[in-house]
């Protein structure tokens, strides 16, 4: 019986990992393609010239990775900040226009951000927010904001505000009451939306070329114009990159959470 749950668990994991690894295989495959004929289904001559273009001969790969990365970490503590205070006075507390307000803040989510941003586009310019990085950090707050405070909500929501009220009784102060006891419940919640928020900052094209003016290049900047008429194989380096990055993010984000979880049980011990 444990050979065959033994066998069922390595299938899974076997079926599982093809899934997550089936979209990369043709991104892996035209990296390296130089000579793609139909009907052939891998290519008939291999090259890392997508390679060599990307790492070595584009300059602005690098430039793009620190840009991308700083951008969507910046657009993550922002949210976080923001989301914080708005998650917990909307499940908390009652108020006249709470719904409005409600509305307002997950508008983005079924309009369209380029919508609003095309309104706000105005204000940039007359800011002097457009063609740079701070102009690109706050267009990207506008798609990924609700998604943050929708977490931390629901996080929010399944905190029992009794624990909280017998700190209080304890004598515990409202920044006390929050890093011991709402903090590490809303923690998973707040990881949630931060991965949710990084990818979605990443992936951003139009919201960082319409704000940055094509000045504040990103991965997704460089990558678009390949992987929509042009060069495809650079494309899927670019793509591949892309990837690893969200990959990455994701990673890092577990194992600091783990590392977090860790620290605090054996504090508890």
């Amino acid at each position: 019986m444990k050979k065959q749950n033994k066998g069922k668990y390595y299938v899974t994991i076997g079926i599982l990992l093809l899934i997550f690894l089936l979209p990369f295989i043709p991104l892996v495959i035209n990296s390296f393609a130089y000579e793609f004929r139909w009907p052939k289904v891998l290519p008939s001559n291999t090259t890392w010239r997508a390679f060599k273009y990307v790492f070595y001969e584009n300059q602005n790969t690098y430039e793009a990775i620190f840009n991308t990365l700083i951008i969507a970490t910046s657009v993550v503590v922002i949210d976080v900040i923001i989301a914080v205070p708005a998650a917990f006075s909307l499940v908390r507390y009652e108020f006249k226009g709470k719904f409005i307000i409600k509305v307002v803040l997950f508008a983005p989510i079924i309009i369209p951000a380029f919508t609003a941003i095309m309104g706000m586009y105005v204000v940039f310019i007359k800011l002097g927010l457009t063609e740079s990085v701070y102009g690109v950090i706050l267009a990207h707050i506008l798609p990924t904001l609700p998604y943050m405070i929708k977490a931390l909500m629901v996080s929010y929501e399944t905190l029992d505000t009794a624990l909280e009220d017998q700190a209080a009784v304890l004598g515990a102060g409202p920044i006390s009451r929050f890093i011991y006891i709402s903090l590490p419940h809303i923690l998973p919640g707040m990881v949630a939306g931060a991965s949710l928020c990084f990818l979605i900052s990443i992936s951003q094209y139009f919201l960082t070329f319409l704000v940055g003016g094509g000045k504040v290049i990103t991965i997704s900047i460089l990558m678009f114009p390949f992987i929509s008429g042009g060069d495809n194989a650079i494309g899927s380096v670019y793509g591949l990159l892309f990837s690893s990055l969200a990959i990455i993010n994701l990673v890092l984000i577990d194992f600091l959470l783990k590392k977090y979880y860790k620290k605090k049980y054996f504090k508890i011990i």
